[in-house]
């Protein structure tokens, strides 16, 4: 009886997905020819199924498991953050979808991706799929909260998908907090399984570097003008750049072991300049400007991982992947270097472009200091539907239903995958 459910766990998924084929034939057509060159969708697509899945193979017996709920998740939430995304924006009741629907909903899976990277390990499959269908919703919400009640600039999402989807994890991880194991505990594998090997490390690093690469397409991907997307092209590649040498000598610096690098800095902190450039890479922020971001988010990135992971942890929080060091704190710093620069941003200096950059500027709706303090409290928003929906999302994903994972199961592939 107990091997019949265990083959039928997943069942109630499939009967989700044939929910979403009658949703998407009662209420989805295509669109007319609207958005068909929109720049970015492929190299997105490659980041969420390439990049997200290969950065978490870093674990030494969970690659598998890594690689295989990042690209079931993902096909999930594509299909079902279409339809929650659209349906704020629906016309006589018709969803019409084009390849920027498609973008948007490759977008809004990231935010369930960093969350998977935040709770690697110790989630089981069922508890991923089951928050990552309410993370979908409850982020499209805040999207729209963020896009039309604030109209904030967040063009590369550092807001309203890294901050949200790193906090909402965060919230995850917490109400999923183990208790700590005695060394009386039967099962608890001998061997620590919450760590790499040397050829883990070096597939996680596929994966920073396919992230590393097409970062700048998706920053860019929905700028409205061919000026603003070289411009946010130029800024994502200078900020990535300049947090990539930022990294690689504050791990040096930090290093316990003669200056030798991290390979945990190496594989994520790199990455930080592009979410900490996202939220203003369409900006007048000068190269320079773009530069020193990208040392700021290295500077951030590498601090976090070497102190403040460890003190979470300490309070039961634990954050495997260092969702909150790579995604998190950085998307918090872009959210607010979009204060500032909304703060300083004038017609003069913008021409024809404020209006499409800071929407709620546009026929001089908001001052500078009103579009401001929009982007602040769309930040703190984010923060707070995200801690708290990620803490109720994760308490209702206890629930034995979910089959939540033993001490003696975690970080490893052989509870869900046939092992070779």
């Amino acid at each position: 009886m107990v091997q019949k459910f265990s083959n039928l766990k997943y069942m109630p998924l499939m009967v989700f997905q044939v929910i979403l084929v009658v949703l998407y034939f009662i209420f989805v057509k295509y669109s007319d020819e609207t958005g068909y060159d929109v720049k970015g969708f492929e190299d997105t697509h490659v980041m969420i199924f390439v990049g997200f899945g290969f950065l978490m193979t870093f674990l030494k017996r969970y690659s598998y498991s890594a690689l295989g709920f990042n690209w079931f998740l993902a096909a999930l939430v594509v299909q079902w953050a279409l339809l929650c995304q659209s349906f704020f924006n629906m016309k006589d009741n018709i969803i019409y979808i084009n390849k920027i629907s498609i973008l948007e909903a490759d977008i809004m899976s990231a935010t369930v991706l960093i969350t998977f990277g935040a709770v690697l390990g110790v989630a089981s499959g069922l508890q991923l799929l089951f928050i990552g269908i309410v993370e979908t919703a409850v982020g499209c919400f805040n999207f729209w909260i963020v896009e039309h009640i604030f109209k904030a600039a967040d063009v590369g999402g550092s807001i309203a998908i890294h901050a949200y989807g790193a906090y909402f994890g965060l919230g995850v991880s917490w109400a999923l907090k183990r208790k700590k194991a005695t060394a009386n505990v039967p099962n608890v594998p001998s061997v620590d399984l919450n760590g790499p090997s040397y050829v883990s490390d070096v597939t996680a690093m596929i994966g920073s570097l396919f992230l590393w690469i097409y970062w700048p397409s998706f920053n860019s991907a929905l700028t409205s003008s061919n000026v603003e997307y070289q411009r946010a092209v130029v800024n994502t590649y200078l900020s990535l750049a300049s947090a990539t040498v930022t990294s690689f000598v504050l791990s040096s610096l930090l290093s316990h072991h003669e200056g030798k690098f991290d390979m945990v800095h190496i594989q994520n902190s790199t990455l930080a300049g592009g979410v900490a450039v996202g939220s203003v890479c369409n900006m007048h922020i000068t190269a320079g400007g773009a530069l020193t971001i990208g040392i700021g988010a290295g500077i951030i990135s590498v601090l976090g991982y070497h102190y403040l992971t460890p003190k979470l942890a300490k309070i039961g929080i634990p954050d495997t992947c260092g969702v909150h060091n790579l995604h998190g704190m950085p998307g918090v710093y872009s959210g607010l270097l979009t204060v500032l620069f909304a703060s300083m941003a004038t017609s003069k200096e913008y021409g024809s472009e404020l209006g499409h950059i800071f929407e709620g500027m546009h026929d001089e709706k908001l001052t500078a200091g009103g579009q401001a303090l929009n982007q602040f409290l769309a930040l703190i928003v984010t923060l707070g539907i995200g801690i708290v929906g990620g803490a109720i999302t994760g308490l209702l994903a206890r629930i034995p239903i979910f089959t939540p994972l033993k001490d003696s199961e975690t970080y490893d592939d052989e509870v869900n995958w046939e092992l070779p």
